[in-house]
C-alpha cells in the first residue's frame, strides 16, 4: 500500500475533513504517474498524423461518455491493467494538473481496491492550487 493509497483510504472514511483532502491531494501533485501512451505507429494512425519519434501520445479511454486519461501510481500497476508490459511516460502528479484539457477525466489506478475517478471541476481546481503555489514560489524568489 502507498502513501497515496492509504491518504486515499483516509479520505474515503472522512470525504469532509479539510486535513483528509489536503494531505491526499498534496501526495497526489507531488507524486509520479505512470501514463499509458499509444506506440509510435499506433500513434500516429490515431490522429492520422505522420509519425514523429519524440512526441508520445497518452491513452485516452472512452466510458459512458466520458474520456479519461489512465493514471497509475506504479509500473507494476500499470502492467497488471494492461495484462502485459505496456509503453508509458511519467508525469508528476502537479503537470498534469496544469496541462490536462478540459472536459478531459483522470481514471487513476483503475482495477484496484484504490481505483478513483477525477472529474473536470476536481482537476481545475488542482490545477488552480498547482498555479497558486507556483506564483507564491516565484515572489520568494523575486
Amino acid at each position: 500500500m502507498s502513501q497515496l493509497d492509504e491518504a486515499l483510504a483516509e479520505l474515503r472514511l472522512d470525504m469532509n475533513n479539510p486535513k483528509c483532502q489536503s494531505k491526499y491531494y498534496d501526495l497526489f501533485i507531488n507524486s509520479i504517474f505512470f501514463v499509458p501512451t499509444f506506440e509510435g505507429q499506433q500513434a500516429a494512425e490515431q490522429d492520422g498524423q505522420p509519425v514523429d519519434p519524440d512526441q508520445v501520445a497518452p491513452l485516452v479511454i472512452e466510458s459512458e461518455g466520458n474520456d479519461y486519461l489512465m493514471l497509475f501510481d506504479s509500473r507494476e500497476r500499470l502492467f497488471a491493467w494492461a495484462k502485459s508490459e505496456a509503453s508509458y511516460v511519467e508525469v508528476p502528479g502537479h503537470i498534469l494538473a496544469l496541462t490536462t484539457p478540459a472536459p478531459l477525466h483522470w481514471a487513476l489506478n483503475v482495477d484496484t481496491e484504490f481505483a478513483k475517478p477525477f472529474i473536470p471541476a476536481e482537476i481545475a481546481w488542482l490545477k488552480e492550487v498547482v498555479e497558486q503555489c507556483n506564483a507564491e514560489a516565484a515572489k520568494q524568489q523575486a
